[in-house]
């Protein structure tokens, strides 16, 4: 039933393990994309000041509201007090604002697909929608072939228990559509 792992003699090594980094990298997105809105200030911005006409007071107390405004994990403001003019004495610049919102839907489709294929299941039977108008085929062919390819010789590995015991313990109804 194991699969071998020359680490260790316990569990075996899991057929999922693939799957890991993009695990990983859907819930790294997911977090991006809940700080992304919980922190007000979204993706960062650089506040740049230009206008030498600043009291350096209110500077000061400017830099340390933007320090004050971020918390743990969030996304960091920056702000560049160049006095000596420059036209707009005072701008805010977005950093990377769309191309944070653009690729999440990506990296969570990206990493879906990374999943079910390393679980083999095929995506009607998980309840997924699909992208397209074609949809994704046939449900029942679909079951059929997951039963035969995949739930089958998973049942087949789970019986050598029966042999390795010399009594049966495990037994299978055959797969049928309801």
């Amino acid at each position: 039933m194991l699969e071998p792992d020359i680490n260790q003699e316990i569990y075996g090594l899991p057929e999922y393990l693939s799957a890991l980094n993009s695990t990983w990298l859907n819930e790294s997105a997911t977090l991006f994309r809940r700080r992304y809105f919980e922190n007000g200030s979204h993706a960062g911005f650089i506040l740049y000041m230009t206008d030498a006409a600043q009291n350096e007071s209110y500077i000061d107390d400017l830099r340390e509201a933007l320090q004050k405004s971020k918390g743990p994990g969030n996304f960091k403001n920056l702000m560049v007090y160049a006095p000596g003019g420059k036209k707009d004495g005072m701008q805010i610049l977005p950093i990377s604002e769309v191309a944070a919102k653009d690729d999440f839907w990506n990296i969570k489709n990206v990493t879906r697909d990374d999943q079910l294929s390393a679980h083999r299941v095929p995506a009607q039977l998980m309840g997924i929608i699909p992208n397209n108008t074609g949809g994704l085929g046939d449900v029942e062919k679909a079951a059929t072939v997951f039963a035969y390819n995949e739930i089958e010789p998973l049942q087949e590995r789970m019986k050598e228990l029966n042999d390795w015991l010399g009594v049966e313990v495990i037994r299978f109804k055959p797969y049928v559509l309801a």
